[in-house]
C-alpha cells in the first residue's frame, strides 16, 4: 500500500499527533446482497502527518448490474491509491487524481454491459482528516454529517434529480460518465467533533433531527461512564453504528444500511518549545575546514560560505567526490530556519529528474544536521550567460528545454521552486542542466499541516520573481513560469526584461509602469517570433501567461506566421517611399513659389 515511506529517516518537524477514533457497520438489511461498502484507514507516524486518515462510504446503485463490485472496488482502491500518491501533494490533488482514474476505470468496466450507465456505478463520500482540517469529497446521495456542540450539520448535498414525489434518479455517481464532477470542501476540526457518514438506507428513514437526537442520547449515555468523547472506546463507536443500522431496519428501511462514526480525540497542539526540542535532536556541525572529517566525509574544499549555509566539496570513504551542505551556526536557535533546512533535504529526496541535482546518502546515519548531493563539474548559468553573449538561438532553446524539464519535475510533486534564477541553475561541461537549490520551495502537502512556527514568507530573488509573489497574492505554477521567462530573456539578450526594474517594484502601480522592450531590439540576432511567447510568459497578470511551462517551451520552438509578426517601427520613407518623395517634391515646389511671391 504504501509509498510515502521514502525519506522516513528525515523527521518532519511539523507538529503533534492527530488522534481519531472510528467505528463502522454495514448490513444488507432486507436485501439478499449488500451493495454498500465502507472503509477506514488511520495510519501511524509520518503517513498520518503527511497524508492523514481516510474514511470512505459507497452505495452501489441498485439499477446497476455490478453495483456491489463497484462500491467495493471504489472503497478499496481509493484508500490504497490515495496513500500511494506523493506525500508532497496536497489532499485535493491526491484525491482528485485517484478519483478521476477510479471513475474512468469503473466507466470502462461498464462498457461490457449493454448500458454502461447500468454497469459499475456507485455513490462516493469520503472524509480525509489531515492536521487540523477535514476534507470532504462527495458524489451521489450518500451523506456526511458533523456533530458539534449538540448540533448536527449536513456537510454534503444529494446529487439527485426528482421527477415526482416517488421517483428520483442519481444525477452524479462514480462510473456513470467518463467525466466526473466531485464536490470538495475543506473545514476546520475541533476536539470532540463527531463525523457521521451514512448511505440512503439510513438517512431515508431518519430525519436530520432524529439523527441528532440519537447522537445526543448516545453521548449522554456515554458520559455516564466516560469523561469526554476522546475517552470513547472503539467498540462503543462500532456499537453506535450497529444500533443506527438496526433502528433503520426497524423503521422500515428497504435498502442496505451502512454507517460510520469518527471522533476527533485530539489535534496537533505542540507549542514552540516542543517543536524546537524536536528540531534540535540533531546538532549543527561546526564550521569545517580542509582536512576535517564528518561521518566519514573528508573536506577537500570550501565551495561556498554565507550567513545562511556552507557548502563543501568532500570525499566519501570510497574516494568519491560529493558536496555536503551544512546550516549556519548563526541560526542555532531559529526553529523556522532549522525546519526550512530539513525540508530542503526532504523535498530533494522526492524530486527525481536528470535536470535536478541528486541528493545522496538518504539512509546513512548522521551525527549532525547536513545533507549530501552529487558533485557537478561545470559553471552556474549566470557565468555561462556572461561568457556567451552571442550564443545561437538553438543552443539557448536546448538549454531552456532542460531547465523546463527540471521545473516540471517540481510541479509534478505539487511543489513550487520559487527562486528560479541563473545562480540556481548549473550547466555541466557535458551540457546538462541541473537545478541546484531547494531553499525556497513551497510544498503543498506540507503547507496543509498546521504548525506553531512563525514561518517566513519565502520570496525569491526580486529580479526574477513574479508580481503575484511580491504582492502577496496567491501563487501557483505560473509564478515559476514567469521566472523561467526572465531567465530565458536574459539568455537571449544578456539583459533583464523591463530594463531590469522588476527588483524595484513594490506595488501594483509600480508593475503597471514597467515598459517591456522586445528582445529583438536588444539583440538583433534574435528572430522576431521568439519574442511573442516571451512577452506572453512575462505578462504581469498570470491569467495572460501560457497554461504551463511546457506550453511556453513549445511556443518558443514554433515560428509565427507573417500576420503574427510584430510591426517594426519603420520610418515613413521605408513604409511609403513613393508618397514620401511626392510629398517632399510638393513641399519644395510650394516653398519655391512662396519665395518668388514675397521677393
Amino acid at each position: 500500500m504504501g509509498t510515502s515511506a521514502e525519506g522516513l529517516d528525515i523527521a518532519l518537524p511539523l507538529n503533534g499527533k492527530l488522534e481519531i477514533n472510528a467505528g463502522q457497520y454495514s448490513s444488507c438489511g432486507c436485501k439478499p446482497t449488500n451493495e454498500d461498502a465502507v472503509g477506514i484507514r488511520i495510519p501511524d507516524g509520518l503517513m498520518l502527518t503527511t497524508k492523514g486518515a481516510v474514511s470512505v462510504i459507497c452505495d452501489g446503485v441498485s439499477a446497476a448490474e455490478a453495483a456491489e463490485k463497484a462500491s467495493h472496488i471504489s472503497v478499496t482502491n481509493f484508500i490504497s491509491d490515495y496513500y500511494s500518491t506523493p506525500d508532497t501533494w496536497g489532499v485535493k490533488k491526491s484525491s482528485s487524481q485517484v478519483l478521476t482514474a477510479l471513475n474512468r476505470w469503473l466507466f470502462g468496466l461498464g462498457q461490457d454491459y449493454r448500458d454502461a450507465r447500468r454497469g459499475y456505478v456507485c455513490t462516493f463520500t469520503a472524509l480525509i482528516f489531515k492536521s487540523c482540517s477535514v476534507h470532504l469529497l462527495h458524489v451521489g446521495d450518500s451523506r456526511a454529517y458533523r456533530f458539534r456542540d449538540g448540533k448536527l450539520a449536513r456537510l454534503s448535498r444529494d446529487h439527485v434529480s426528482i421527477l415526482s414525489p416517488t421517483k428520483r434518479y442519481l444525477a452524479r455517481a462514480l462510473g456513470l460518465d467518463v467525466k466526473l464532477d466531485v464536490d470538495y470542501r475543506q473545514l476546520d476540526l475541533e476536539v470532540n467533533d463527531l463525523y457521521l457518514l451514512t448511505t440512503d438506507g439510513i438517512h431515508d428513514v431518519f430525519t436530520d433531527i432524529e439523527l441528532c437526537d440519537e447522537l445526543e442520547q448516545w453521548l449522554s449515555d456515554m458520559r455516564a461512564t466516560v469523561s469526554s468523547v476522546s475517552n470513547l472506546a472503539l467498540t462503543e463507536l462500532d456499537l453506535f453504528c450497529q444500533k443506527i443500522c438496526k433502528l433503520a431496519i426497524e423503521k422500515g428501511s428497504d435498502d442496505n444500511v451502512s454507517c460510520q462514526l469518527l471522533s476527533i480525540d485530539s489535534l496537533p497542539s505542540q507549542n514552540i518549545n516542543d517543536i524546537y526540542q524536536q528540531l534540535s535532536e540533531q546538532p549543527f556541525p561546526p564550521p569545517l575546514s580542509v582536512g576535517m572529517k564528518l561521518d566519514g566525509y573528508r573536506v577537500d574544499q570550501v565551495l561556498h560560505q554565507s550567513q545562511r549555509s556552507q557548502v563543501y566539496l568532500v570525499s566519501d570513504e570510497a574516494g568519491n567526490k560529493v558536496c555536503l551542505k551544512t546550516p549556519s551556526v548563526n541560526y542555532l536557535d531559529d526553529a523556522a530556519y532549522i525546519e526550512r533546512f530539513i525540508l530542503e533535504s526532504w523535498i530533494g529526496h522526492r524530486i527525481h529528474s536528470p535536470n535536478v541535482v541528486k541528493l545522496l546518502d538518504r539512509d546513512k546515519p548522521k551525527s549532525a544536521l547536513y545533507y549530501v548531493t552529487e558533485h557537478l563539474n561545470g559553471m552556474p548559468l549566470n557565468l555561462w550567460i556572461s561568457r556567451n553573449p552571442s550564443a545561437s538561438v538553438q543552443e539557448v532553446l536546448m538549454l531552456l528545454k532542460q531547465i523546463e524539464s527540471g521545473v516540471r519535475a517540481f510541479h509534478r510533486k505539487e511543489t513550487l521552486h520559487q527562486d528560479l534564477k541563473p545562480d540556481n541553475i548549473f550547466l555541466t561541461y557535458e551540457g546538462q542542466i541541473k537545478i541546484i537549490d531547494f531553499g525556497s520551495c513551497y510544498i503543498k502537502g506540507v503547507a496543509e499541516i498546521e504548525t506553531p512556527l512563525q514561518r517566513d514568507r519565502i520570496l525569491g530573488t526580486a529580479d526574477y520573481s513574479a508580481p503575484e509573489s511580491v504582492l502577496g497574492y496567491r501563487v501557483g505554477n505560473k509564478a515559476d513560469l514567469f521566472s523561467l521567462a526572465v531567465v530565458a530573456f536574459e539568455m537571449f539578450t544578456g539583459q533583464l526584461p523591463f530594463k531590469g526594474r522588476l527588483a524595484q517594484c513594490r506595488t501594483k502601480a509600480d508593475y503597471q509602469n514597467l515598459l517591456y522592450i522586445p528582445c529583438y531590439e536588444l539583440n538583433p540576432l534574435i528572430p522576431l517570433w521568439i519574442d511573442k511567447p516571451l512577452k506572453k510568459a512575462l505578462s504581469l497578470d498570470p491569467e495572460h501567461r501560457q497554461g504551463d511551462t511546457s506550453e511556453f517551451i513549445y511556443e518558443l520552438h514554433q515560428p509565427i506566421t507573417d500576420k503574427d509578426k510584430p510591426q517594426l517601427r519603420l520610418s515613413v520613407l521605408d513604409r511609403h517611399p513613393l508618397r514620401f518623395w511626392k510629398g517632399l517634391t510638393l513641399f519644395f515646389a510650394l516653398s519655391t513659389l512662396l519665395l518668388l511671391l514675397f521677393h
